[in-house]
C-alpha cells in the first residue's frame, strides 16, 4: 500500500510505502499528482519515507512506477528518499543520471529534515 499526502499549500507530496507496491498504488499517486499539476507548473518536491523498501508485487507495478517517474520527473524540483534501506543510496545515485529533479537520501529517522530540504526548493 502507498499512502500519499499532498500538501497543496507547500507544493510537496509525501509518499509512505508499506509492503510490496502495486500497479494501483502508482496509478493512485499519479492521479493525485496530475490533479495538482493541472493547476500548477511543478511540484516543489516529493518525500518518500519508509524504514525499508519491500519492492513491487509484480512486473506491472515496477513498470507503472517507471512510467510515473518518466512522466513527472521534469515537473518535480526535489526528491528526498528517507529510508534505512540500501535502495535509498542506490536510488539517489542511479536516478541522478535519469531524473531532472535534485535527489538526496536521508536516514529514515531524519524524515522531518528530508521534508525541510524539499520545502527549500525554489518555487520558480
Amino acid at each position: 500500500m502507498l499512502h500519499v499526502d499532498l500538501d497543496e499549500t507547500e507544493g510537496i507530496a509525501i509518499l509512505r510505502p508499506e509492503g510490496s507496491l502495486t500497479k494501483a498504488d502508482f496509478e493512485y499517486a499519479a492521479a493525485l499528482v496530475d490533479q495538482y499539476l493541472e493547476k500548477h507548473d511543478f511540484l516543489r518536491g516529493l518525500v518518500i519515507s519508509t524504514r525499508r523498501f519491500e519492492g513491487w508485487d509484480s512486473f506491472s507495478a515496477l513498470s507503472r512506477h517507471l512510467r510515473f517517474v518518466r512522466n513527472h520527473h521534469r515537473q518535480i524540483r526535489r526528491v528526498a528518499l528517507a529510508t534505512d534501506s540500501a535502495i535509498g543510496q542506490l536510488g539517489e545515485k542511479l536516478a541522478d543520471h535519469f531524473v531532472a529533479a535534485e535527489i538526496r537520501s536521508f536516514p529514515f529517522d531524519d524524515t522531518i529534515e528530508a521534508q525541510s530540504w524539499v520545502m527549500q526548493a525554489p518555487e520558480a
